[in-house]
Order: structure tokens, then sequence, then C-alpha cells
């Protein structure tokens, strides 16, 4: 007899989602790209480009170079500025029915209040995600060990509304259980954990990197463990905090991987590349593998590795 296929809908911070399944900051692009290849509205949430302040043209190509272990990336924060996003993509998003969680990162306390004000105030904000990774920070105007990452998650929720949640995006690599508590203890909602992570690579021919310049990272296959314990730690340590793991998410089992170690949900990014539809792929081999184990919805699932864990070394 064939089993239901369990119930996807999630509950992230209080945000109401028909799936678990989300895309990871900056790999849909506006979202229109995805619109020939998935069901928008099926998706979890979808996550925009993270947001500077002002328009930033990008790294020089090539800012993509494929690896044995997944695919190196140096984007340098390519983005249209938070005003031309306003403008321009989240209105196309709404439209859609899309539930879109806004990735914001400042260089400045004074940016991020300002991010904050301007895209917690727009109609079709689902979220917001305070990306915490460094990659946009403009020198040591901002330090992001965890007492400054506090700080930027504060001014953050002091300015959007609060039916609007905030979560806050930590790098796996990146004492993510210290930064957790910290922006846990001064309003983060909920958490993204996972991220590529630093990485480099030469060309045998040129001697010269792949990609060159910036601070290139790795995301894909090889970065899925990492991501997994990233998840697993922060889960033992707060339990009761919503999370999104992200970080080489390409089937159902890995997903399912991410919800056992502690997940809410899943953010899938690299896998769009090679398959814009993977997220709703994603969500149905989920569904089936749940319905396997007789476990009726997501939550059922989260943290259940620990348990098993526990009861191995009982």
């Amino acid at each position: 007899m064939t089993r239901p296929a369990a119930d996807l809908g999630t509950d992230l911070a209080g945000l109401s989602l028909p799936s678990p399944v989300l895309t990871a900051a900056g790999c849909g692009g506006t979202g229109r790209e995805l619109e020939p290849y998935l069901d928008l509205p099926r998706l979890g949430a979808f996550t925009t480009r993270t947001l500077t302040l002002d328009r930033r043209p990008g790294a020089p190509t090539p800012r993509l170079v494929a690896t044995p272990g997944g695919v190196l990336s140096d984007t340098g924060g390519q983005n249209p500025g938070v005003q031309g996003f306003l403008a321009a993509e989240l209105p196309w998003l709404a439209q859609q029915g899309v539930r879109t969680v806004v990735s914001v990162a400042g260089e400045t306390l004074a940016d991020w209040a300002e991010l904050a004000r301007h895209v917690g105030a727009a109609p079709g904000v689902s979220a917001v995600e305070v990306d915490l990774s460094g990659r946009y920070a403009g020198g040591p105007a901002l330090d992001l060990e965890p007492f400054g990452a506090a700080k930027a998650v504060h001014v953050v929720r002091r300015e959007v509304p609060r039916g609007v949640p905030v979560l806050a995006k930590l790098t796996p690599d990146s004492q993510p259980v210290d930064v957790a508590r910290a922006v846990v203890r001064d309003g983060a909602d909920g958490l993204v954990v996972g991220h590529g992570v630093p990485a480099l690579a030469f060309d045998p021919v040129t001697l010269r990197p792949l990609l060159g310049g910036g601070s290139p990272s790795l995301s894909g296959p090889a970065v899925l463990p990492v991501a997994v314990r990233a998840v697993a730690e922060v889960h033992a340590a707060l339990p009761d905090v919503p999370v999104v793991g992200a970080g080489g998410v390409r089937t159902g089992a890995d997903a399912l991987q991410l919800l056992l170690a502690g997940a809410t949900a899943v953010a899938v990014g690299t896998a769009l590349l090679a398959d814009p539809g993977a997220p709703n792929r994603i969500a149905d081999e989920l569904a089936g593998l749940l319905a396997d184990h007789d476990l009726t919805r997501p939550a059922d699932a989260v943290g259940l590795g620990h348990t098993v864990l526990e009861g191995e070394h009982a």
C-alpha cells in the first residue's frame, strides 16, 4: 500500500510556508529567470540577492568556475541597490504570489538601519535576512564577530515591523554557536546557517587563480556535511530557534539530512545552476521520504537525528 505523501506546510518563525524548501540568497537571480522552470508559488520562499544601499556592479568576469567538489564563485555582491530592487523587482515577485525573503547587508550600523527601514516598510516582504557573512563589509566599520553581528541584528529588528521575521545569516566557519546566541539575544527570530566556505583554486596552465581577486567561496555538494554539522551544533545549543539550513542541497535526501540535524527549512542554491526547477523536485522527494519513515510533516523530522545519536550513546 502506498503511503500518502507528507504535508509540507512549515512554520518558519511565524511565517507560514507551503514547503520547507527556499531558494538561497543570490542563486535565483530576480526570480524571473526561474519562472519558466519553477512553479514559484509552490516555493517555501524566494530569497533575493543580498542588497546593499547603493547599486554594485559586481566583480569582473568570470565569477563562477566549476571544481570537482562544487562551484567556486566570487560575484562581488552585484545588486541593483535597495531602491532599484524595490522599484523593479519586488513588485513583480508580489504579483506572482511569491513569499519573498529580502537579504540585506550594510557596511555600518547606519547602513543596516536604513536598509531595514526601506525594506521593512515595503509591501510584499515576507521576511528580512541579515547577511552576516562579511562579504559586503567595507573595512573595519563593523566588527562581524558575535558582538558586532548582534548590533547589526539589533538595529534591523528595531526598524522592521514585528510581523516580519528577521533571520540572521551565519557562516558555518565563523563560530556559528557563539554568533547564534548573540544575535538571538538581540532580536533575531530565526537563523540561516550555511554558506559557501572560503576557497581558492589555481589554473595549472596560467599558474594564476581561477577567479582573480576578491574572496572566492566554494558551494555545492562538498559543503553539505559542513552545513549539516553547523546546523546540528546550533540546534543543540538553541533547540527552540528556527533554522534554515543551507549548503549543498541537491536532493530530498540532502534536505532531510539538514532537517534531522535541526533545520526547520532548507535553502537551495548551487543546484539551481544545473536544474532551475530543483526546489519543487526536492520538495516532492522530501515529501516521499518523510512518508517512508511515517513522518507526516517536516516538523516531525526536525532534530530527530539528535535523538538517534543520544539513543546510540545511551
